[in-house]
């Protein structure tokens, strides 16, 4: 199909009819229709559109229909070559879209200009960066250009999630190049970015097309940051085959989370700026094309993917905006389907956000406290949560509406007048001049004496601990519903400062019922920093089992007249009553079980175990594995090889900077777990051949390896370290 090369005019062109001939679609999306007329009749357009509306097409229909080419500013390269390739399916010619930016080769550059100059293409995708040299801008100076659009255009604002400096110069490069109109989209702005996107456009005469940011089909839910690997993985399991997407704060976590994932049997690859740029494009393209399930993602990078049928997106860590928080979770059910949007909170993951904002120009800084008090308020809040993100955006929701799609809503917690509290903080607000950011206001009538409360004495006002009875996390969380009810206001532009509205100054006058709903505490959240190990873990201790495989390993110790403890000793049979294992590689994951071991005394605890999970219908917590960290193999690997070339294990323990007393642990682990090591070397050092063959026969009879029976037995005539040594001696010839 060829693009038509069309004059626009509003009054002849059948738009619906272009609709269906160039992306078979019958009908316009909310103002999509209004939004392209206006394009074709050459305004400049301003259009907020939630993510999965359908802003693509608010550019794309008007470029096929217009004569020339139009240039689509977009930030990221992956999400140019994701637009290109949904363009060239709609026509028979590749030329109808291309891209420029640093990925391209000095042959493929020349090729796109080439199209250009012959009037084949009707879009051109640019980076900011790309615009800003001067050969491509004498380039696009010489052609015929049909308007400016610029896609992500938040990132213009200081005061959006994802600023650009690039992005503030574009007006002034737009005007070297071409004099046609301008058209910016964004998903995510509140009224202080949606200003400065237009300022700085110079398009504050543009017609404004604003759509509610409601996502009614996305279920909004925080949890507390408590073995949230655990939680994703028995998450992921139950919506098998299903796409997601995970954001991650860092790289490095990206990697263990898609490890982690992989090793427990779920599809998943990495997606981050760190990889090389044909293992994301493949990474990308193998998740659009459902070769894998789920990607896991940083939130500083966007991924540009425009998957339809993503059904959950899941927060590791809480982003640093609700800007970044709305916009990732946008990209759930964008086919109008189910989108669960999980985010795992801990404060702690505010404190590492809070670092990265070190260094920073004093306003970057405030604004970026600024922006982390409002998701930390979010994640907070017991209020609806999808009422809190559209007042965020200048919107106002009745929560009744929500139907239960946000944790809040479908669990509500109590709720009870709070008059007086609300009119102490109003009051509070109005004895200090409306001057303080809400943290001050918390402290002030909680009785604190911060640091800020010294340097204004406001700690010698009357008011001052007015509302100690109740500490600062119950004042925010008033402060916080008090300003989503319209009685307070935040002044954007002194980065925070609370205001009383007219509705606030009423309610001083004249205070009336207001109900305010009991916060949750996330003070003892437990956020995880390595990656879950099973060692005991799971669910309660199975007594029952316990004593079915203590009488099993007793036979079997009878029968091939071997100690019980040779076997599997004690801990072994606790984890296994507590992890259900009834496969040998879940075996080999119970806390002193190795290969060697598993393969020589496995077979018939499997069996017992299968049977008793079976016939007692018991729910393995085999939603987590252990994941052995590269380092502590290694270690392990150098110990053995070290014993191999038979150096002295004091040596040994120094070179890993361990005590002997760690050292043995160590070797005890690596035997215990089935690998054979032979320290007779060593021993024969320490012991002559009677003392070692007393000992041997000592723990080839014993019902127990226990140490201190050993001392006692022998009534002290060796040492723990001898004692020890010989065990292991005993264990590795035996066991393994």
């Amino acid at each position: 199909m060829e693009p038509a090369i069309l004059q626009a005019s509003s009054d002849t062109l059948d738009l619906k009819s272009a609709l269906r001939t160039y992306f078979g679609f019958d009908h316009f999306r909310g103002e999509q229709e209004k939004i392209i007329l206006n394009v074709l009749s050459g305004k400049n357009t301003f259009v907020i559109m939630p993510t999965g509306g359908g802003k693509s097409m608010c550019y794309q229909l008007p470029s096929l229909l217009m004569s020339g080419t139009s240039i689509i500013v977009s930030p990221l390269i992956a999400l140019m070559k994701n637009q290109v390739d949904a363009i060239r399916n709609v026509s028979d010619d590749e030329s109808v879209a291309h891209f420029l930016n640093s990925s391209l080769s000095k042959s493929e550059v020349t090729k796109v200009k080439n199209d250009i100059q012959a009037g084949k293409t009707k879009m051109l995708f640019v980076a900011p960066e790309s615009l800003t040299k001067q050969d491509y801008i004498d380039f696009l100076t010489s052609v015929e250009i049909s308007f400016f659009a610029i896609d992500e255009a938040h990132c213009i604002s200081e005061w959006g999630h994802d600023f650009r400096p690039e992005y503030r110069r574009l007006r002034e490069i737009f005007e070297k190049i071409s004099n046609v109109p301008i058209i910016a989209l964004t998903a995510t702005a509140t009224p202080k970015v949606q200003h400065d996107i237009q300022k700085n456009l110079n398009m504050l005469d543009a017609t404004t097309f604003l759509s509610s940011f409601n996502r009614d089909n996305l279920y909004y839910e925080i949890r507390p940051k408590r073995e949230v690997e655990k939680q994703i993985i028995k998450y992921i399991r139950s919506r098998a085959g299903e796409s997601g997407i995970i954001y991650c704060l860092s790289r490095k976590k990206v990697e263990e989370i898609a490890e982690l994932l992989q090793v427990n049997g779920i599809n998943a690859l990495p997606y981050h700026a760190g990889l090389d740029p044909t293992s994301r494009a493949r990474h990308q393209d193998m998740f659009l094309m459902e070769e894998t399930d789920i990607i896991v993602a940083t939130i500083a990078f966007g991924m540009g993917i425009d998957k339809p049928d993503v059904r959950f997106v899941i927060h590791h860590d809480i982003p640093k905006s609700i800007e970044s928080y709305y916009q990732e979770t946008g990209r759930a059910g964008r086919d109008g389907g189910v989108g669960e949007c999980i985010a795992f909170y801990s404060y702690k993951d505010v404190e590492k956000l809070e670092k990265f904002l070190q260094g920073k120009s004093l306003t970057e800084f405030e604004i970026g406290k600024q922006l982390l008090h409002e998701i930390v308020s979010y994640a907070e809040t017991s209020v609806c949560r999808r009422k809190f993100i559209l007042h965020y955006f200048g919107e106002t929701f009745d929560e009744k509406k929500c139907s239960e799609q946000c944790d809040n809503c479908r669990n509500p917690k109590e709720r009870k007048d709070g008059r007086e509290y609300v009119l102490l903080l109003l009051e509070a607000i109005r004895s200090l001049d409306e001057t303080q950011k809400a943290k001050h206001y918390c402290a002030f009538l909680a009785g604190n004496i911060t640091a800020d409360i010294k340097s204004y004495e406001h700690e010698k006002l009357p008011s001052f601990g007015i509302g100690k009875d109740k500490d600062e996390h119950f004042w925010n969380a008033v402060i916080r519903q008090v300003t989503l009810g319209g009685l307070t206001a935040k002044d954007v532009d002194t980065f925070g400062v609370l205001k009383l509205t007219e509705k606030g100054k009423n309610f001083i006058e004249k205070p009336e019922e207001f109900m305010l709903i009991k916060q949750h505490d996330y003070s003892g959240d437990d956020d995880e920093e390595g990656l879950i190990q099973v060692s005991g873990k799971g669910g309660a201790f199975d007594e029952k089992l316990y004593d079915l495989l203590i009488d099993l390993r007793k036979s079997l110790a009878k029968e091939k007249n071997i100690p019980p403890f040779v076997v599997f000793q004690e801990p072994s049979l606790r984890d296994m009553c507590l992890q259900y294992p009834i496969t040998m590689d879940e075996l080999t994951n119970i806390q002193g079980v190795g290969i060697g071991k598993a393969q020589r005394y496995g077979e018939p605890f499997l069996a017992l175990i299968a049977d008793y999970v079976e016939e007692n219908d018991i729910e393995r917590p085999q939603d987590m594995v252990v994941k052995s960290l590269v380092n502590k193999s290694m270690l392990k690997v150098q110990l053995i090889q070290n014993i191999d070339r038979k150096l002295p294990l004091e040596d040994i323990a120094t070179s890993q900077g361990k005590s002997f007393q760690e050292l043995l642990d160590e070797i005890e682990s690596v035997v215990n777990s089935g690998t054979r090591v032979n320290i007779n070397y060593y021993i024969n050092t320490i012991l002559d051949n009677d003392n070692q063959e007393e000992l041997y026969d000592y723990f080839s009879a014993a019902e127990s390896d226990d140490i201190i029976d050993a001392y006692h037995e022998f009534d002290g005539l060796y040492s723990e370290e001898e004692l020890r040594l010989i065990r292991i001696k005993f264990m590795s010839e035996m066991a393994n």
